[in-house]
């Protein structure tokens, strides 16, 4: 593509005038990724400023440089200057990649909880109807069947666009984090459809307020293709409060929840079963991961399936052959009966909704091991361990990712909350997360279940006494050591 093919219609305000029969070859807001011919975005980061690395990009072969700031002087390529380098980003490469969201059938879901999970199962239930299926997620990317690593939930606007045009699949399913909202990373990308899962606690931190979450959440529903659906989970009051904001823009909406008027109207849930009625017709589904919010997932991911055409009755046949998702209601069963499950719940609804589901699959003593991040949302702690001790047997407080905050430190506010439950609940604190597993797993009576939650698949960024990388590698170790 030719540079003044890339920037022709574009509404970037007023060009500089140059020769616009250069050849571009790529897009980057990364320095290091630079090669001849390719442009480079320089965006003001959290901790580092892209305009820094202008010189490295230019010596790397850079054809165009797009900043925010005034033009350095004597550049010896042109310089474009924007009003929002992030969303340029995502203009540009939607230009160069030839609209590829345009071309595809996308879904995006966003919510606090249930993203993945949700992904997952709406991978599954398309792959049963026959389709295949592309993923762009937490824990990693799919595209044609090969799976990727991936740092964030949602990718930088370049590489989101990058991976959709990569694709041949029939389908393109997209985890939306608030964070990639805010921050320009789905910009250009167009959605077939959009799934509103739920708001509740969490990334404080970042968004401030309930109200300004919302907003972030919301701007995916801006981002519909004109014949695009909003899926909307309504027994969550910020999913009413979209609803009725997509309503009166005309969206189209197809709302999941309790009330008689539904389009899929729940009409029962145990631990295992979500019963929906849609056109006067009932149908029972079954994910086959037990608690009130895999229930919920199954039942977005329905929607979508109903709406394209198949019916709802063969769904919980088809997730018979459902492998499940890493670090999401993970099982694995120790000696004497004793059940260890592994969750990435991070908020006081997660931890709520899965002690309760644990309950109801008949366990009486449950140990529940998680951890705080640093520098993250300390708003909902107190929640958290409300939520925790109202359900658990015994609490153990442990290490989770400290990001740069002090050990000690954190020990300490275990401490403090160590002190303020006290005389109602037990509460340890064992900093060491491998130890902490290790002690619930050696203490356990028969029938224990244990729940260790916060990480689910993730890495471990920190090294502790045993040799494994995460909860689940922890809690095989230990089973094997059993042996």
């Amino acid at each position: 593509m030719k540079l003044k093919e890339m920037l022709s219609d574009s509404q970037l305000g007023e060009q500089p005038k140059w020769d616009g029969e250069q050849i571009i070859t790529g897009i980057t807001d990364s320095s290091r990724d630079i090669k001849d011919g390719m442009v480079f975005v320089a965006i003001a980061g959290f901790e580092k400023d892209g305009h820094d690395y202008i010189p490295d990009a230019i010596a790397q072969g850079a054809t165009l440089i797009v900043g925010e700031h005034d033009c350095p002087e004597a550049l010896p390529i042109p310089y474009l200057k924007v009003a929002n380098s992030r969303r340029v980003l995502g203009q540009l490469a939607d230009k160069f990649y030839n609209h590829p969201s345009g071309r595809k059938r996308v879904i995006g879901i966003t919510g606090t909880n249930g993203k993945t999970t949700t992904a997952f199962f709406l991978k599954h239930l398309l792959e049963q109807q026959g389709f295949t299926v592309s993923m762009i997620g937490t824990i990693y990317n799919e595209i044609n069947g090969i799976q990727y690593p991936t740092p964030n939930t949602t990718p930088n606007a370049e590489k989101v666009h990058e991976l959709i045009a990569a694709s041949k699949d029939d389908f393109v399913v997209i985890e939306v984090s608030s964070h990639g909202l805010t921050q320009y990373r789905l910009e250009s990308v167009a959605f077939d459809y959009a799934l509103f899962m739920n708001l509740q606690h969490d990334h404080l931190d970042y968004h401030k307020t309930m109200a300004a979450y919302f907003e972030a959440k919301a701007l995916l529903f801006d981002k519909l293709k004109p014949d695009g659906k909003a899926v909307v989970n309504t027994d969550n009051a910020w999913g009413l409060k979209l609803t009725q904001r997509l309503a009166a823009k005309g969206t189209a909406v197809i709302t999941v929840g309790h009330q008689e008027d539904a389009a899929l109207s729940i009409k029962k849930m145990t631990n295992q079963e979500v019963t929906l009625d849609i056109s006067d017709e009932t149908s029972a589904l079954d994910p086959h991961m037990p608690g009130e919010h895999n229930l919920y997932d199954i039942a977005m991911a329905s929607a979508v399936i109903q709406d394209l055409g198949y019916p709802l009755a063969d769904v919980t046949e088809q997730m018979r052959s459902f492998a499940g998702v890493p670090g999401r209601y993970e099982i694995v069963h120790l000696k004497d009966r004793i059940h260890c499950i592994i969750d990435y719940a991070h908020t006081p609804e997660a931890v709520t909704s899965i002690l309760t589901s644990i309950h109801k699959d008949g366990a009486e003593r449950i140990t529940h091991i998680f951890g705080f991040r640093g520098n993250r949302d300390a708003s909902k702690r107190d929640e958290m361990i409300a939520a925790s001790t109202d359900q658990s047997t015994r609490v153990i407080l442990t290490t989770d990712d400290l990001n740069s905050v002090p050990e000690e430190a954190m020990r300490q506010a275990y401490a403090d909350y160590q002190h303020q439950f006290a005389g109602t609940h037990k509460i340890d604190i064992i900093m060491d997360r491998t130890l902490a597993i290790q002690a619930a797993v050696n203490e356990a009576r028969v029938g224990d279940w244990i729940l260790v939650t916060g990480k689910g698949h993730e890495k471990y960024k920190t090294d502790y006494a045993l040799p494994t990388a995460s909860d689940k590698e922890t809690v095989l170790y230990l089973k094997n050591s059993e042996k």
